[in-house]
């Protein structure tokens, strides 16, 4: 029996499978050469302006990034415990740790440049950073394995409150890698490898992932939302101010020069029954105006809110239990920074409330107390996860994230 093949037939399945490249590439320039769809879309893919993928922001310096710089549009935050053998000595778990230090530093610097960590399996998924970094901190347990006489008074578990239904699910754990950036695909490649390369020296303990607005989608100097409509973080200090928030100075003291702390908070948000709200309500509950962020005595959203305005029946325009008044500072050193991050899930929503400070107890846990005695957001949130970290300073090119602190 004699198969007669019709040379003018399109290529089979199995040659366009196992012909080589050739077979594909001539098949795909005859699709090409036919269809007039085909070279449209060539030519709307044809490289255009600037691309955002290859910023990159410095590993090195005296304070670890990710903190000051400008938050890009997602998170991932890890949670780790170490893995120090019950019979090791301090000597041996002190090593271990080192070697976290020394792999977490090597590997954020490569990564944060565009460049594969050693043994990259998918280094050309590095070459975008997309203003990647990484942020490293410590948990009770890290410190003390560091250098016990480094252990600050307030890396420990936050007070109770209230209104908390703490997942222990989110809780502490002995380090955090804060890794942000513009770029999904760029930030999840540094997560795997970092992961990997950790370990045989650390477990997951969890992973909190979140995002803001698009690169590109609003001016970079605009207040982020949250998912109520909200501008959230708008009374964040500047300049002189920030500074001081974050690396200490008059009387406010850094665990170590050139380290800082993270309180990071998992807020649930009950979207279904704020969307019962209406806009009156909200504006009241918050302080501010939802469209525009500015306070209820203000026009604009950087106005400062005035607790004192009474309106024609002589009540307070500014309720002393909406949000901004419970939030405003009372003390000089009532001052954080604050960069959160939405999350959308399944069964959950909400915000990653990230919060540095040169020292919580001072600076964060008062306001915190005053917001978990009475701010009427607290009808729509719950805190369900909560963690403090120690973050170390930055280090030298060279040099590893922590090396100075092992002395003692």
């Amino acid at each position: 029996m004699t198969t007669t093949t019709n040379q003018t037939s399109a290529p089979s399945r199995r040659a366009l499978l196992f012909g080589g490249a050739a077979t594909v590439a001539g098949a795909a320039a005859g699709f090409a050469a036919g269809s007039g769809a085909g070279t449209a879309q060539a030519a709307e893919t044809q490289p255009g302006g600037p691309l955002h993928g290859q910023e990159t922001i410095a590993f090195h310096g005296d304070r670890q990034p990710g903190i000051q710089t400008p938050a890009p549009a997602f998170v991932s935050f890890l949670a780790l415990n170490l893995i120090l053998p019950e019979a090791s000595s301090q000597v041996e778990q002190r090593e271990i740790l080192r070697r976290v230090f020394r792999l977490v530093s090597d590997d954020a610097s490569r990564l944060m440049a565009g460049r594969g960590i050693l043994a990259d399996t998918e280094p050309e998924l590095a070459a975008n950073p997309a203003r990647l970094t990484v942020t490293m901190g410590l948990g009770p347990l890290a410190v003390k394995t560091l250098n016990p006489g480094l252990l600050p008074g307030w890396l420990k578990d936050l007070e109770a409150f209230p209104a908390d239904k703490l997942d222990s699910a989110w809780g502490q754990s002995d380090l955090i890698l804060q890794i942000c950036g513009d770029d999904r695909m760029s930030l999840a490649h540094a997560s795997r490898a970092l992961l990997k390369d950790l370990k045989p020296l650390a477990t997951p303990h969890w992973v909190q992932e979140g995002f803001r607005h698009s690169r590109g989608s609003q001016d970079e100097a605009a207040t982020m939302r949250n998912l109520f409509g909200q501008l959230d973080g708008t009374g964040n200090p500047r300049g002189d101010m920030l500074e001081r928030a974050l690396w200490g100075g008059d009387n406010l003291e850094p665990w170590v020069p050139g380290g800082t702390s993270l309180v990071l908070r998992r807020i649930e948000m009950d979207l279904d029954t704020w969307d019962q709200v209406d806009r009156p309500g909200r504006d009241f509950s918050l302080g501010r105006r939802q469209d525009t962020g500015a306070p209820l005595t203000g026009s604009h959203e950087f106005d400062s809110p005035d607790l004192r305005a009474t309106d024609e029946l002589g009540l307070p325009v500014i309720s002393p239990d909406s949000h901004v008044a419970r939030a405003q500072p009372r003390e000089a050193d009532e001052i954080i920074l604050r960069r959160g991050y939405n999350y959308l899930e399944p069964d959950s929503a909400g915000l990653l409330f990230a919060s540095y400070q040169c020292d919580v107890d001072r600076q964060f846990l008062p306001i915190q107390r005053r917001l978990a005695e009475s701010d009427m957001l607290n009808e729509w949130t719950t805190a369900i996860g909560s963690a403090v970290y120690a973050i170390l300073p930055g280090c030298a090119e060279g040099s590893y994230l922590g090396k100075e602190l092992f002395a003692g």
